[in-house]
């Protein structure tokens, strides 16, 4: 193929239900670090697996916490790069035209939504919410370090809060795979975007869409695992791919 990159456009110019996988390599492009790259200073002698579960939570909820409060603040501090840009430029031109756009994103930071985009499903929780273990009840605290760890709940006297992702061990949620079950076989193009394609479910979605005849296409600077099984790969960053097609496929897609 001469010119991926205009074949995508032409493709996105046609289709009218558009599924996108996101992974960290798309929030590594506004300087958020991968989640093992986080263990640095003072949290370099830790391991992250084990402070991303349930039993680390319920061994130690001070340390726990504190370490996710630091992530927390590193993603407040992060903008959106020009590819969650795009993205968010595209659901806005697909639906002035009827058309349908959802981004499925395994990343915690609240990018996608910061830069525009409406119809976003966190597959993993968001770092930016945190949850009472007592009520069950999810807010949004003020952009600012805890200063007490764990934090204290405002829902309930005795409660803590954690935050509201999904640990090792822990079952995505309930409503974010059924949408991604019912949406993706139905999409015309699917996007797979500075994913790894080896954290399941989100790494089968592929499948589900090409099984169902969409056209798939993955941007990564990497080869991964999808590699070999979508119509398309193009090498690169979101930030550089994705305003490419987006402007070939309508110039300014907010004019």
């Amino acid at each position: 193929m001469s010119d991926p990159i205009a074949h995508v456009a032409r493709r996105l110019r046609n289709s009218n239900r558009i599924a996108i996988v996101t992974g960290a390599g798309i929030s590594a492009e506004s300087g958020l670090r991968t989640f093992r790259e986080t263990m640095e200073g003072l949290w370099k002698e830790f391991d992250p697996q084990k402070l991303a579960t349930p039993e680390a939570f319920l061994r130690d909820p001070a340390t726990v916490t504190k370490w996710y409060d630091h992530r927390r603040m590193g993603c407040l501090a992060a903008e959106p790069n020009p590819g969650h840009l795009a993205l968010a430029a595209m659901e806005k031109r697909l639906e002035s035209v009827g058309g349908e756009c959802i981004v499925f994103t395994q990343n915690v930071d609240r990018l996608h939504q910061r830069a525009g985009s409406d119809h976003v499903v966190e597959l993993h929780g968001s770092i930016v919410e945190w949850r009472c273990i007592e009520t069950g009840e999810v807010f949004e605290p003020p952009h600012e370090p805890f200063t007490v760890f764990p934090p204290p709940s405002p829902f309930a006297p005795d409660g803590i809060l954690r935050p509201n992702v999904v640990w090792f061990g822990e079952a995505l949620p309930e409503q974010a795979l059924q949408t991604a079950f019912r949406y993706v076989p139905q999409c015309d193009l699917f996007f797979s975007i500075g994913t790894s394609s080896v954290v399941y479910p989100a790494a089968g979605f592929v499948d589900l869409a090409a099984d169902a005849g969409a056209f798939t296409v993955e941007i990564n600077k990497d080869d991964t695992p999808a590699s070999r099984r979508v119509d398309v790969t193009i090498r690169g960053s979101a930030g550089a791919v994705m305003p490419a097609i987006v402007h070939a496929a309508w110039g300014d897609p907010l004019r």
